[in-house]
């Protein structure tokens, strides 16, 4: 690809970079804290390719028979560059005309629980219901034994996994970094389940700790379960992963 090539493809990127940046379509490959080096990266491209064209202009243009040969063949034919580089440019418009879905229930239920003990368990705030991640509930529920979450109640919203054997839980898939390192953090469910559970439905349970695990099957992970008191449906959040 030429120098002109090269700025296009430069500059393309970088518009797509800016354009996942400006709207959610980031959070489907990366954490939320991460926009601002996006953003960064965006405007540095978009800068290098009007660089290299700017180059290109200054560069004194020179006769053909003082140009650099190319390489020929046995019977003097010159070769360009090979056409299957523009193959580079399909993840690009992959990335500019579809936007993939994040994470589901299909890679939950094939991986197991990746819950891991907090540093400490910061005093929860007030109210009731008291708001909490998945993550949280989890960690409070199997390493501080419910001890910080007592007898209140509890709201917490995440997608429904039904695993091999029917039992439902709900999951939200947990970024380090981006959605390449996602694992899900699970919380069973018991008590007044609702009778109909979509995989992959987003569910705001409110109910109280209990003491009831399980393992998970797929790496013997411990799954702690919440006593539903109310559940309704809930539309898909902007943002579908924790931290």
């Amino acid at each position: 690809m030429n120098r002109q090539a090269q700025a296009a493809v430069l500059f393309l990127v970088g518009g797509a970079v800016l354009r996942a940046s400006f709207t959610d379509l980031y959070l489907r490959y990366v954490k939320a804290g991460l926009r601002p080096l996006l953003l960064v990266a965006g405007i540095v491209l978009i800068f290098a390719a009007i660089a290299t064209v700017w180059y290109e202009l200054r560069q004194p243009r020179t006769s053909p028979e003082n140009q650099p040969e190319r390489e020929h063949d046995g019977r003097g034919h010159a070769h360009r560059e090979p056409r299957i580089s523009w193959l580079l440019v399909l993840p690009l418009f992959a990335l500019i005309l579809v936007a993939p879905p994040a994470l589901g229930s299909y890679s939950a239920t094939r991986t197991g629980t990746a819950l891991q003990k907090p540093w400490g368990f910061p005093t929860l705030s007030a109210g009731d219901p008291l708001q909490l991640s998945v993550v949280d509930y989890a960690g409070r529920a199997v390493y501080d034994h419910g001890r910080s979450l007592g007898d209140r109640r509890i709201r917490v919203t995440g997608f429904v996994t039904v695993d091999r054997n029917g039992a439902p839980y709900l999951t939200r898939m947990v970024l380090n970094c981006c959605a390449a390192d996602a694992q899900p953090v699970k919380i069973g469910l018991t008590g007044r389940i609702p009778p109909v559970m979509q995989p992959d439905s987003w569910l705001e349970v409110t109910g109280t700790y209990t003491t009831k695990q399980t393992k998970d099957p797929v790496n013997d992970g411990a799954i702690p379960f919440i006593n539903i008191s109310q559940a309704r449906p809930v539309p898909t959040p902007h943002n579908q992963y924790e931290e």
